[in-house]
């Protein structure tokens, strides 16, 4: 059994007394759940002078184990990520990514940008769960999720105001994307392995619908790496733990802002083109 495998059927083990307890008609019952004011990912990557990054908050990795203390304070992180983010990616499975449903719910109470929850989604009580902690937008993932599921799940999250990213890892998984789904995102990890290649998002930019925001996930470790896959057609990018291995998140997220930045400027003037210098005869030309 692979590392997937293993955390789909935890995860299957963990909801089913849970939702026993409170099943999605008592979700969706709670005056609450409809007041929560959703924002959208969508606009939000789309909208003219986005930087398209999704800034994740991730204590854990079943790969590389604890990135951040469990006490770790989810304000000071979430607030450097909405002065200059496109969204905020929030880690809530517990067992391998050390998260919870507070963290999600801090977060959106702390910030003004579309939140989503990225957790291993296998039961449409697990939208319903997502919608009432304040998450905006929610995950599907090809990789444990049939082509079916992935649109019964999309429409019953855009029935209570949510969006939904579908994560694909191959070009097998392409054959899950659907209308119903409001944006792609490819992520550059292998989930079997947990091997990461950014030619995973280069190679299939070209076979995505152009009418859904696309987005590249996982190895985004330089502003020139996220340049070239915005020059591919991406235009959000989800970051994680290149923030939080630092020490101090926050203040990673500034640094790499400004790198960006930079970054751009430097690929401008290189695309400015030189003076051509008119020659005798063109001087009297209408236009020259």
């Amino acid at each position: 059994m692979d590392i997937l495998e293993q955390i789909v059927a935890a995860k299957r083990k963990e909801i089913e007394p849970l939702k026993k307890i409170s099943p999605v008609e008592r979700f969706e019952k709670d005056g609450f759940f409809w007041q929560i004011r959703n924002r959208s990912m969508v606009q939000s990557l789309l909208s003219p002078g986005s930087n398209g990054i999704i800034a994740e908050f991730k204590r854990k990795s079943p790969s590389k184990g604890w990135l951040k203390s469990k006490d770790l304070e989810v304000e000071p992180v979430v607030t450097a990520y909405n002065k200059n983010a496109a969204g905020i990616s929030v880690l809530t499975d517990t067992a391998y990514f050390g998260g919870d449903l507070d963290d999600l719910i801090q977060t959106k109470v702390l910030t003004d940008i579309p939140v989503l929850r990225k957790d291993f989604i296998i039961d449409k009580w697990q939208i319903a769960e997502a919608k009432a902690f304040g998450a905006d937008v929610i995950l599907l993932i090809a990789a444990c999720l049939s082509p079916g599921e992935v649109k019964e799940f999309a429409d019953y999250a855009g029935s209570i105001g949510l969006e939904s990213i579908l994560e694909i890892h191959s070009e097998q998984e392409l054959g899950h994307i659907c209308t119903e789904v409001s944006m792609v995102g490819v992520n550059n990890r292998n989930l079997k392995t947990f091997e990461v290649d950014i030619r995973t998002s280069l190679d299939l930019i070209g076979r995505m619908p152009s009418g859904k925001p696309a987005i590249a996930e996982s190895g985004i470790d330089s502003a020139d790496t996220m340049v070239t896959l915005r020059e591919a057609g991406f235009r959000g990018f989800l970051i994680g733990e290149g923030f939080m291995r630092e020490e101090e998140p926050g203040k990673a997220f500034e640094k790499f802002i400004y790198g960006l930045k930079t970054t751009r400027n430097q690929k401008k003037k290189k695309k400015k083109k030189k003076k051509i210098p008119l020659v005798p005869y063109m001087k009297g030309v209408p236009g020259f």
